[in-house]
């Protein structure tokens, strides 16, 4: 059954937006593009009575750079991020990220913000209300296990943002804000690990910029795993950044409910390929099966490391 939100608000300051958040704590969303919170108002899974659409926060839209960040707001969209040169000439990974998000149509209207807060999917769960009612309700819908692994405890779906992966390896905090506090926290910080509820932001808690550091100059190499060039979620997203000093970040998406990072030195590749696949929780919720992206996983970091380190 298709849910319509019975409150509409659009605040023009992020203080009049947390304001509005707390108002309605019980049963609201933020939204911006709306690439996810629609699908999945449509498809049953947000039953939310608030709408609260962020797009007229001016602030938020904005691209800084200072002497040691480039700060990219997090209502800029993901289309609009090839119009910025610095971007472009720093960050190439990012913009090959950001490419590879849906369709053209959606980039023009879905923010980075959003993308690094997607909701964790799952072949189990992202599916019709009458399709998850005739196999069964799982975890992350009130039922009882998780049909993925036969589990009770635990909530294996994916973590599914590409630009989050990238972000991680090049070492990007957040600048967040919830009521009369502000903080920053390391990007990776936010992710819980946990399914159900896959993120540790407050409810009312609005981010407002991705800072990216510049003095560690990484090169970054991204790679994806899907089965057609546009609209298809990740089956596996895949970073490897390099600083000057040859310190990796690896990170993965896709294979397990939070990203997964590994950190090292370039001449320890093999031990941290290891790592990565021992650390993934990949599950069977996804088209291509677990021992397949499992291997992919090696696959790609290969490629990733031959490139960033061309003989």
């Amino acid at each position: 059954m298709i849910v319509a939100e019975k409150v509409y608000l659009k605040p023009i300051t992020v203080d009049e937006a947390i304001r509005f958040a707390k108002k309605y704590a019980g049963s609201f969303r933020y939204i911006a593009g709306g690439t996810d919170v629609i699908v999945n108002k449509f498809q049953g899974n947000d039953a939310s009575d608030c709408l609260i659409d962020i797009t007229g926060i001016e602030e938020l839209k904005k691209v800084i750079k200072d002497k040691k960040h480039i700060k990219i707001g997090s209502l800029v969209r993901l289309d609009d991020l090839k119009t910025h040169p610095e971007i472009r000439k720093l960050f190439p990974a990012l913009l090959e990220a950001a490419h590879s998000v849906a369709s053209p149509m959606l980039r023009k209207t879905a923010t980075l913000g959003g993308n690094i807060l997607c909701e964790n999917r799952c072949m189990f769960y992202n599916q019709s209300e009458w399709w998850r009612e005739a196999v069964g309700y799982c975890l992350k819908c009130d039922g009882e296990i998780c049909i993925a692994t036969g589990g009770k405890k635990n909530c294996f779906s994916k973590f599914v943002s590409d630009t989050a992966p990238v972000l991680i390896a090049l070492n990007a905090s957040l600048e967040i804000a919830d009521g009369e506090k502000e903080y920053i926290l390391p990007l990776e910080e936010i992710y819980s690990g946990d399914g159900m509820k896959p993120r540790l932001l407050g409810n009312s808690a609005i981010i407002k910029f991705i800072n990216l550091p510049l003095a560690e100059e990484p090169s970054c190499v991204f790679k994806k795993l899907r089965p057609r060039e546009a609209v298809d979620f990740t089956s596996l997203t895949t970073a490897v950044s390099k600083s000057i000093k040859g310190k990796i970040r690896i990170v993965l998406g896709g294979v397990d409910p939070k990203p997964i990072l590994i950190e090292g030195m370039a001449n320890e590749k093999d031990e941290l390929i290891k790592q990565a696949i021992k650390k993934s929780r990949i599950v069977d919720n996804d088209t291509y099966s677990r021992p397949y992206r499992k291997e992919m996983i090696s696959v790609f970091l290969e490629q990733s490391f031959e490139k960033l380190n061309p003989s």
